[in-house]
């Protein structure tokens, strides 16, 4: 069972992807079940992991590739909190994909590769070693491609062009790093960390860098955020999935395993790279709040406000401290709560009313209240509003940044809520408090839209208000770290 459980889990979204792939477009039922079938099926599993897991257990595949070579399918602590992140927002956008595609053609291409990408962030999830992660992280890219391009008109292809122009040349840098490292170590294993007196200090800190550089990409650190505005051309489950579960999350999730579980935060502290890793995960987060300001489309907005917010995450690592580093795991989750929750509300003002610009959304909160509670719930959690999961992660950095005698973080933390404050109100004031336009439309008749945006904002709120929980993101944060990362 620990060498099956793994397998099963990434079978579980494989399966669908391969079947889809080849249903005839009136298949829809068929393919419906298939993907929901196998979202539930992985959720299952997940659950009865976690409860294994919480108790110290852990599951390992190796399945051989080539001699010498192995797919190593790992499931830690740190594993589950993005796997069942994952699981449960592929089960919630896959309702929300079947409502918002009706029968729109190309379907079965479309939910092939969604499968497909959401198998790639299962296995990026559970690879327990470099060379596991890089093959998983490339298959996410491939994936995830298609489904940015889905619409196949001009500004789609473009958005495609661009992010392959970025993705193309991280996953390089990434290799190099990989190839560098383990030329010289080894191969490198999550769980036994390599020898790294083998190399300089100069080297490590050229490898390292390139590890950055290389995830920085998916994670959307500044500069390398240029391609994630264009993706909003994709249809809107693609624009939450690429935000709240997959890509972006991957290059920080990455991030987070090379910091800790390839160089240790001894090492990084001593070659001195934690401190230029915090302060590029402030410029970004301070960066992508600015130019959320300035944007005119709801989506764009929320892509610039996804370029700050899961630079928390880096941050966290970055600081090296407990708090931090449990500040910045729970964010992961609470995140991508909150993203999917906002991304959902905007693909619904756009079906069911057609706004697409901030400026449509006057008076939607009387005539779509359930979209706009929602949406207002995310973007309060996004501010930081007490008892809302933002404001749980910001405290934990804050205390973390002091831990870390690096207070200089708290004004940090402090811009940037006012930013989210000063992009995120004056959408909720025109939802509320100004008039509809008279031509304007706007109906909420539509439950596999609204339901799942419901589900995932009140999730939002309940992680906050029940962080205290053992079974909360922050308490699960609370175990990694104590279990894992503390001497």
């Amino acid at each position: 069972m620990s060498a099956l459980l793994p397998v099963a889990i990434l079978l579980s979204s494989l399966i669908p992807a391969g079947v889809t792939f080849f249903l005839a477009q009136e298949s829809h039922r068929l393919r419906n079940t298939l993907c929901l079938g196998g979202a539930a099926v992985k959720l299952a599993l997940i659950v009865v992991m976690l409860v294994a897991v919480g108790q110290g257990a852990e599951y390992e595949a190796r399945l051989s590739l080539a001699p010498g070579l192995f797919l190593l399918l790992r499931i830690d602590a740190l594993s589950l909190l993005f796997m069942s992140l994952s699981a449960v927002l592929w089960l919630l956008t896959t309702i929300y994909a079947i409502g918002y595609f009706g029968s729109k053609p190309d379907l079965s291409r479309f939910f092939g590769f969604f499968s497909l990408c959401v198998a790639a962030t299962t296995g990026l999830a559970m690879a327990g070693s470099l060379i596991t992660f890089f093959i998983f992280f490339e298959l996410l890219t491939l994936s995830t491609w298609p489904l940015v391009v889905h619409k196949q008109d001009a500004k789609s292809l473009a958005a495609g062009r661009s992010y392959l122009a970025f993705a193309l040349p991280g996953s390089a840098v990434l290799l190099v790093a990989i190839v560098w490292l383990e030329s010289a170590t080894g191969p490198v294993e999550f769980a036994r960390p390599p020898d790294l007196s083998v190399l300089p200090e100069a080297s490590l800190r050229w490898i390292f860098a390139l590890f950055i550089a290389g995830l920085g990409v998916k994670a959307a650190l500044v500069p390398l955020h240029g391609w994630l505005p264009g993706a909003m051309a994709a249809p809107a489950p693609v624009s939450a999935l690429l935000h709240a579960v997959a890509v972006v999350k991957a290059g920080a999730f990455g991030i987070v395993r090379v910091v800790y579980d390839v160089f240790g935060i001894t090492t990084v502290q001593e070659l001195g790279m934690g401190t230029p890793l915090a302060v590029l995960a402030s410029v970004t987060i301070l960066w992508g709040s600015l130019r959320a300001l300035q944007q005119d489309e709801i989506k764009k907005r929320l892509a610039f406000s996804t370029v700050s917010q899961v630079s928390y995450i880096v941050l966290g690592a970055a600081l090296a401290g407990p708090y931090a580093t449990i500040g910045g795991l729970a964010h992961l989750v609470h995140q991508g709560l909150m993203k999917i929750t906002l991304f959902f509300c905007a693909g619904i003002y756009d079906e069911r009313a057609g706004v697409k610009r901030i400026e449509g959304l006057n008076g939607m909160g009387a005539r779509m209240p359930v979209t706009s509670v929602c949406f207002s719930l995310g973007a309060l959690g996004m501010i930081g509003l007490p008892p809302m999961a933002g404001f749980v992660s910001k405290v934990y950095l804050g205390i973390g940044a002091l831990q870390a005698d690096a207070p200089w973080v708290l004004a940090v933390l402090a811009g940037s809520t006012l930013l989210n404050a000063a992009y995120f109100l004056p959408l909720l004031y025109r939802l509320w408090f100004l008039p509809a336009a008279d031509d304007a439309a706007g109906d909420e008749r539509a439950p596999m839209l609204v339901w799942p945006a419901a589900v995932t904002a009140l999730a939002s709120l309940a992680v906050g208000v029940f962080a205290a929980s053992v079974l909360s993101p922050l308490g699960w944060a609370t175990l990694i770290v104590m279990r894992e990362y503390l001497p």
